[in-house]
C-alpha cells in the first residue's frame, strides 16, 4: 500500500520552500509529483545545471501564438522538489494537464494563473481577522517557513467546502489524480505531490472513481507541442500573469529564501551598499538606525518579523531620507531584481538559438535582466559585427536591441539600449524554419516580406534600409527588384514621398559600413523625378489636414536631398579600390548628383530639380497658405529667393483673408523663429500685420498664431519678445519694429569700451 503525501504549497513563496525541502528530507520518497506539464518529465535532468530563474517553454511549432511558460525561482518550492529528487536519485514527474491539451484550447492556452473563482488566502485571512492577505499569508506561513502541511491542507478544505470544480480546474484536478494513481500503481512505496495548497483536498481523502475522471478528460483537443527550458527574468516574474501568478517582489523573496539569518538586517545593508555605489552617502549608523525602525515598525503592527513594507519605509526614512529616486533605486535594484537565468549548452534548443548563443559569445555582447546602454562605432570591425546582428535580430522580431539617438557627430555612430526578454526566445524558436543562422535566417526573412503581397513602397524602402543595417548582401537584389516594380507602378506622389527618405539613408549607410548597395542611386533618382513631376498636381485644392500632411512629406523629401548633395557626414576616407571606382565613374552613382548640387540651374542635380520645382509651386496663386509660407521659407533658406518680404507683404495684405494669412505666417515660420530675430523687416510685416487686424479677426487667428509660436525655443520667443519690445519703446505708440536703427538696443559706450579693448587686443589691432 503506497504511502501519499500532498504538499500544499504557494508558488514562489520562500517559506513554502524551505518547509517543503525540509518535509521532503523527512518523508525520503521514492516518487516525487510536481504541478507542471509532463511533457517535461524528460526534460528534469537538466534542472541541476540551470541557473534559475528559468522557465519551461512549451509551444506548438508553426503557429507561435500557441505557447505558454512555467517560471521557476530558487524560492519556488516546485524547484526545490526538483533539485531534491535530481539529488536523492529519486524521479520527478509533472503531473499537471499536458501542454498538448492547454495549448490546442484557446481558454486553456490562456496561462492566467490557474483559474480560480475564489481567492484562498483572501478568505483565509478574512477569516483570521486581516484585511491584507499577502501580509497575512507572509506572516503565517513565508516568513516562519515552518507552518504544517497539515494545517495547510485542513485550512484549504475548509475553504473548499461546498466548492464543485468545473472547467479548466476541473480536468486540471482529474489529470492530477490521473497521475497519482499512476504512481500507485507502479509500486511507489512512499509518493510525494507537490502542488499549490488550492488542490491539496481534490488530491487527498477518498479520489473519486477514475472512470469519472477519464470521462471528464475523453476527447480533450490535442495538439504537438514541444517542451524546452529558457532563462526567465525577475522583472518578468513579477509582471506575470501565467503560472505562479502574484509574486511582485521577487528579489525580496529570494533574499528571505538565502538569507542564513538576519534577513532584515542583510537586506538594509545591502541597500545601503546599493545607495553608496550610485554615490549616495550612506553610513553604518544609517544602517544601525534604519534596522530599529523596521523593528519598531513591525512591533507597533503585531508582526513576528518586518517584512518588505516595514523595511522599505526604514531605508525611505533613513537610509533614503525621503528622497523617492533613491527608493526607486532600491525598488528596481533589490525588491524586484536584476537577475536573469541561464540554460546550458545541453537544453534542447533550435540551431537558431544556438548560432546567436555563440555568437553573443564571440561578440562579447552578454543578455540581461535591465536596460543597458550600448554605444557602437562601426569604424571598429568588433562594433560593427555587435551592430549587424543587432539589426538581423529586429528583422527576425527579436528586439533584443533597441535603437537610440546616437551620442557625437557622425553617421559611423549608433546607440543602442539592450534589454533580454524571455519572449526572445519563443521568436527565435517561431523563424528557426528560415534558416540555422541569425545571418540566413534574416536574409530569408527579409526576401519573404519583400515578396508578400501587401507589402506597400514604404514597406519596401525601410526594408532596403534594414538589409544595409544587417549587412544581407545576399537578399539585396531581391528586395531592390521588388521595389524597383513597385515603385514603377505606384502613381502616388506621397508614397513616393513618404518613401524616399528611407532610400537615401539607405545609400549613406551603404557608404558609411562599406556596404555595396549597386541599383539604389538609379532607384532614387527615378523616385525623385517622379516627385518633382507629381508634387505641382499633388498641392492643388487642400483642406488644412491634407496640406500640414503634405508639408510633413516635403520636408522629409528636402532633407533627403540635401543629403544626395554631401558626402555622409563622418564617413572614413575613401579606400584605393573606392578611389579607382570613382575614377572609372559609377553611371549608377550619386557622386556626380554631388557634384551638381551647387550648379544653380544645372540639370543633372537633383537639389537643382527639387528646388527648381518648388520654385515653380510657389510663384502659383491658389496654393494653401500653409504650404506657400512654407515653400517661402525653404527655397529663402536655400539662397532661392530675393523677394522674401515682398511675398510676405502681399500674403498679409488686406485682399487676403486673416486665416490664410496666419497659414502663411505659420507654414513660412514652422523652420524656427531666429529668422524674425535677425530680420527686422520681416518681424516688422508680423508685427504691423497684426497690430491691424480688428478684435473680432484677432480672436479667429489667435488659434493659428499660438500654435506658430508655441513651436518656437523657449529663447527664441525670448528674443522675438525682446525685439517687439525694443520697437515699441523707441516708436512709442506710433512706432514699429522694422523702422530701422531706432529699433536696435541702445548700447552704453562706457560699459562697452573694456570689452572693445579686450578683443582689439585678441586681434593685434590698436584702438586708434
Amino acid at each position: 500500500m503506497s504511502a501519499v503525501s500532498v504538499l500544499g504549497v504557494r508558488h514562489h513563496g520562500p517559506g513554502s520552500a524551505r518547509a517543503l525541502r525540509r518535509e521532503l528530507e523527512r518523508l525520503r520518497p521514492d516518487a516525487i509529483l510536481v504541478e507542471g506539464p509532463p511533457e517535461a518529465d524528460a526534460l528534469v535532468a537538466l534542472a541541476p545545471d540551470l541557473e534559475p530563474p528559468v522557465a519551461l517553454l512549451a509551444h506548438v511549432p508553426g503557429a507561435p501564438a500557441r505557447a505558454a511558460f512555467w517560471p521557476f525561482a530558487q524560492f519556488s518550492p516546485e524547484w526545490q522538489a526538483i533539485l531534491y529528487g535530481a539529488a536523492a536519485g529519486v524521479p520527478v514527474r509533472f503531473c499537471d494537464l499536458p501542454a498538448a491539451h492547454s495549448l490546442a484550447d484557446d481558454e486553456e492556452a490562456d496561462q492566467t494563473g490557474d483559474g480560480l473563482r475564489t481567492d484562498p488566502i483572501g478568505a483565509l485571512a478574512a477569516a483570521a481577522g486581516h484585511d491584507d492577505p499577502e501580509r497575512w499569508w507572509e506572516d503565517v506561513v513565508e516568513h516562519r517557513g515552518d507552518t504544517p502541511f497539515e494545517v495547510i491542507a485542513e485550512a484549504m478544505a475548509a475553504v473548499r467546502e461546498g466548492h464543485v470544480p468545473a472547467g479548466r480546474e476541473a480536468r486540471r484536478e482529474a489529470y492530477m489524480r490521473k497521475a497519482l494513481r499512476a504512481a500507485i500503481k507502479e509500486g511507489f512505496g512512499t509518493i510525494a505531490v507537490v502542488c499549490g495548497a488550492w488542490h491539496v483536498p481534490a488530491l487527498t481523502g477518498p479520489l473519486p472513481p477514475a472512470a469519472a475522471d477519464n470521462a471528464l478528460l475523453r476527447g480533450l483537443p490535442k495538439v504537438k507541442a514541444e517542451l524546452t527550458w529558457v532563462p526567465w527574468t525577475y522583472g518578468r516574474l513579477a509582471s506575470w500573469s501565467g503560472y505562479g501568478a502574484g509574486i511582485t517582489s521577487p528579489g525580496w523573496y529570494h533574499h528571505l529564501f538565502t538569507a542564513p539569518d538576519r534577513p532584515v538586517e542583510r537586506w538594509l545593508t545591502e541597500a545601503a551598499a546599493v545607495l553608496r555605489e550610485e554615490g549616495l552617502p550612506v553610513s553604518s549608523a544609517h544602517v544601525i538606525e534604519s534596522v530599529r525602525l523596521a523593528a519598531a515598525l513591525a512591533g507597533l503592527r503585531g508582526r513576528p518579523l518586518a517584512g518588505l513594507g516595514e523595511v522599505t519605509e526604514a531605508a525611505r526614512a533613513v537610509l533614503c531620507e525621503g528622497d523617492d529616486l533613491a527608493v526607486e533605486l532600491i525598488q528596481r535594484r533589490m525588491v524586484v531584481g536584476d537577475r536573469l537565468g541561464h540554460v546550458t549548452d545541453g537544453t534542447p534548443m533550435v540551431p537558431l538559438q544556438r548560432d546567436l548563443r555563440e555568437q553573443r559569445r564571440r561578440l562579447k555582447l552578454r543578455p540581461e535582466a535591465l536596460d543597458r546602454e550600448l554605444d557602437l562605432d562601426l569604424r571598429k570591425p568588433l562594433d560593427l559585427e555587435r551592430s549587424h546582428l543587432l539589426h538581423r535580430l529586429r528583422l527576425l522580431e527579436v528586439g533584443w536591441g533597441t535603437p537610440g539617438q546616437a551620442r557625437g557627430k557622425g553617421t559611423f555612430r549608433e546607440s543602442w539600449t539592450l534589454q533580454w526578454r524571455p519572449e526572445h526566445d519563443l521568436a527565435l524558436i517561431e523563424h528557426a524554419a528560415l534558416g540555422t543562422t541569425v545571418e540566413a535566417a534574416a536574409a530569408r526573412r527579409a526576401r519573404d516580406l519583400a515578396g508578400a503581397a501587401s507589402a506597400t513602397l514604404a514597406d519596401l524602402t525601410a526594408l532596403v534600409e534594414q538589409c544595409l543595417l544587417a549587412d544581407l548582401p545576399q537578399a539585396l537584389p531581391g528586395v531592390l527588384a521588388a521595389l524597383s516594380a513597385k515603385a514603377a507602378l505606384d502613381t502616388d506622389v506621397t508614397q513616393l514621398m513618404a518613401a524616399l527618405p528611407a532610400m537615401v539613408r539607405a545609400h549613406r549607410y551603404g557608404d558609411v559600413r562599406g556596404t555595396s548597395a549597386e541599383g539604389l542611386a538609379v532607384i532614387v533618382r527615378s523616385m525623385l523625378d517622379r516627385i518633382c513631376v507629381g508634387l505641382p498636381v499633388a498641392v492643388t485644392a487642400l483642406d488644412d489636414d491634407a496640406a500640414a500632411e503634405l508639408l510633413r512629406h516635403v520636408d522629409a523629401v528636402h532633407a533627403a536631398v540635401a543629403l544626395l548633395a554631401e558626402p555622409p557626414a563622418g564617413s572614413p576616407p575613401p579606400t584605393a579600390s573606392s578611389t579607382a571606382a570613382d575614377a572609372d565613374g559609377d553611371a549608377e552613382g550619386l557622386g556626380d548628383a554631388a557634384e551638381g548640387a551647387d550648379e544653380g540651374g544645372a540639370g543633372g542635380s537633383p537639389r537643382a530639380r527639387w528646388l527648381g520645382t518648388l520654385r515653380g509651386i510657389a510663384d502659383r496663386q491658389d496654393l494653401h497658405g500653409l504650404i506657400e509660407g512654407r515653400l517661402t521659407r525653404v527655397l529663402l533658406d536655400c539662397g532661392e529667393l530675393a523677394d522674401a518680404g515682398d511675398r510676405m507683404s502681399r500674403a498679409m495684405s488686406r485682399g487676403q483673408t486673416p486665416v490664410r494669412a496666419a497659414a502663411w505666417v505659420e507654414g513660412f515660420l514652422s523652420g524656427g523663429g531666429l529668422l524674425l530675430v535677425h530680420d527686422p523687416r520681416l518681424l516688422g510685416l508680423v508685427d504691423a500685420w497684426l497690430t491691424a487686424l480688428p478684435a473680432d479677426q484677432f480672436t479667429d487667428v489667435l488659434p493659428l498664431l499660438r500654435r506658430t509660436f508655441g513651436g518656437f525655443a523657449v529663447p527664441e520667443r525670448r528674443a522675438v519678445g525682446e525685439r517687439v519690445s525694443a520697437a515699441g519703446r523707441a516708436g512709442g505708440a506710433g512706432g514699429t519694429v522694422g523702422a530701422g536703427s531706432a529699433n536696435e538696443p541702445h548700447i552704453d559706450e562706457r560699459r562697452a569700451a573694456g570689452a572693445a579693448a579686450t578683443v582689439l587686443a585678441i586681434i593685434g589691432r590698436d584702438r586708434g
